[in-house]
């Protein structure tokens, strides 16, 4: 598989579906969270950082994936796209310095997915100062 620059990570708390991509190529990768049937809960108590085990480690197989990303764009329909913000900053802090934009979205197909992607990266990019 080809690492490219560009990385969408559509998440929410039963999968996570990953692209690499450039101008013409984009390659997927699904990460499942264990008993991917059921929705990953919260539990609280002392000592605990309020995620089920599962859910750390939905989360670290994810940022595993992310390892060679360039600039990352985090989108889904609920809260895991925070709870993975929240776990790569705590736990690969140099990765959560990478993601540009956590943004609110459906359950768009994958090359709506990718479409957007360009295009919020297009967006991005005219806004970074040019050397």
């Amino acid at each position: 598989m080809t690492q490219h620059f560009h990385w969408v990570v559509w998440v929410d708390h039963r999968e996570a579906r990953l692209f690499s991509f450039n101008g013409e190529v984009a390659e997927k990768q699904v990460v499942h969270a264990e008993g991917s049937g059921e929705h990953l809960h919260h539990k609280a108590g002392p000592g605990n950082d309020g995620r089920a085990p599962s859910a750390r480690r939905f989360y670290e197989q994810i940022a595993r994936h992310l390892a060679g990303a360039g600039e990352i764009l985090l989108v889904g329909p609920g809260t895991a796209k925070q709870e993975l913000m929240h776990h790569l900053e705590a736990h690969a802090a140099p990765l959560a310095a990478r993601v540009v934009k956590v943004e609110t979205l459906d359950h768009p197909t994958d090359g709506q997915l990718v479409a957007l992607a360009r295009k919020e990266f297009k967006a991005i990019d005219r806004m970074q100062p040019q050397l």
